[in-house]
């Protein structure tokens, strides 16, 4: 029999809203033995019963819900389950996409916390990053090679949020042998993965429909790539007419990357130029050159790790929206986005329009573009709706 927790008084509401998410405070007794990573059953304080989740004694985050069916077990069919719910909810999305790269699982909006898997062509690569995730890995590896069979399953479980877990990192490969790197193909254009060094696990899926609506504002004008990573913005660019690309990053294999994918879509180098320096500097020299473009793209980095960094984080968006807005063109665009979850759309916004204010320049928003839907955010789930953005014209 699992181990029973019962909650304070009053602290079920989320729960009877489907959240997954349970905080240390919320428990006020545990009745049984219960380890990292343990399922649990999950009551009121009145004993009426809620959940069943995962344990995790070193988390802030208690208990992630696995499920809020009384009568559904946590084993290999509970997993099968959900993969299978998620392979038909993004039929579509592959087909519209016209891509072989997708993320499958996305944590939990898809009633799996901490589990995220991503499929690039014939390889899947897995990051388990919770306590019970960690717990139920043999689960998890057996339900998606029930689905994918003849594919490589690779686990990148190397990401620092698991040491809140009280789990170590752990790369390793569970079935087949693993390329170094795999090309997909998304919208038309291809684009190659490092699977090895690779961001996040290999590449950032969530902007492709970004990449593709950026790029329709490229035809015929200069692309200033800020962030470029391996230049897929850029590559979409070329592939749409822009008469001139700059990615600049200061990863020199990204860049040397971003060449390759510029060969393998048969575009004309001649046409891209790679700069290797740090994106706020180049900015500010842009700005003193008074160098413009007809279209600035600013993916950053997450800027944000916590709730006590957002002021700090504010002010890094604004920097570089500041000088990213000095840098287009009187009725050029910016396309500028935000990966930090804890940072309010309606906030990034008012950061943006107030960039544009001390600009001394005049922006219009003329479309605001979230995540690709494979990275769909569940009703009950809000935190999972972290990616945000904007198309603007620049006056």
């Amino acid at each position: 029999m699992p181990a029973t927790i019962t909650l304070a008084p009053d602290r079920e509401k989320s729960l009877l809203r489907k959240h997954p998410w349970i905080f240390a405070s919320a428990v006020a007794d545990i009745k049984g033995r219960c380890h990292r990573g343990d399922t649990v059953d999950v009551l009121s304080s009145k004993g009426d019963w809620l959940c069943r989740g995962a344990y995790s004694p070193d988390s802030q985050i208690r208990i992630r819900a696995w499920t809020f069916q009384r009568n559904e077990s946590v084993d290999n069919a509970f997993f099968c389950r959900r993969i299978q719910q998620a392979l038909a909810q993004r039929q579509h999305v592959i087909e519209q996409a016209r891509t072989n790269a997708y993320r499958l699982i996305a944590g939990e909006s898809d009633g799996l916390p901490g589990v995220t898997i991503d499929v690039y062509d014939n390889v899947v690569v897995l990051q388990l990053l919770s306590a019970g995730a960690e717990k139920q890995r043999d689960k998890i590896i057996w339900a998606v090679k029930r689905f994918f069979p003849d594919a490589v399953i690779h686990e990148r479980s190397d990401v620092a949020v698991r040491e809140k877990e009280g789990l170590e990192q752990l790369i390793t490969t569970h079935q087949g042998h693993l390329p170094d790197e795999v090309v997909i193909t998304e919208n038309g254009v291809k684009i190659i993965v490092d699977l090895i060094h690779g961001h996040k696990t290999g590449f950032y899926l969530d902007q492709r429909d970004n990449r593709r609506i950026t790029a329709s504002y490229a035809k015929d004008r200069t692309v200033l790539n800020c962030f470029s990573y391996t230049g897929t913005f850029g590559s979409y660019a070329l592939a749409n007419g822009a008469s001139h690309v700059t990615n600049v990053d200061v990863s020199e294999s990204a860049l040397a990357t971003a060449m390759r994918n510029i060969a393998i879509n048969d575009l004309d180098d001649s046409l891209c130029e790679n700069l290797q320096v740090d994106v706020f500097q180049q900015l500010r020299d842009y700005k003193t050159l008074q160098q413009q473009f007809g279209l600035v793209i600013l993916d950053p980095p997450k800027f944000i790790d916590s709730k006590a960094s957002l002021n700090r984080a504010a002010r890094g968006y604004k920097d570089i929206n500041l000088y990213g807005i000095h840098a287009v063109e009187s009725g050029g665009f910016l396309a500028t986005f935000s990966c930090s979850g804890l940072m309010p759309a309606d906030l990034f916004q008012k950061i943006v329009a107030d960039a544009a204010l001390d600009a001394g320049r005049t922006i219009k928003i003329l479309q605001r573009v979230s995540q690709a839907p494979d990275h769909a955010t569940s009703g009950n789930y809000p935190e999972g709706f972290y990616l945000k953005g904007m198309i603007c014209q620049v006056w």
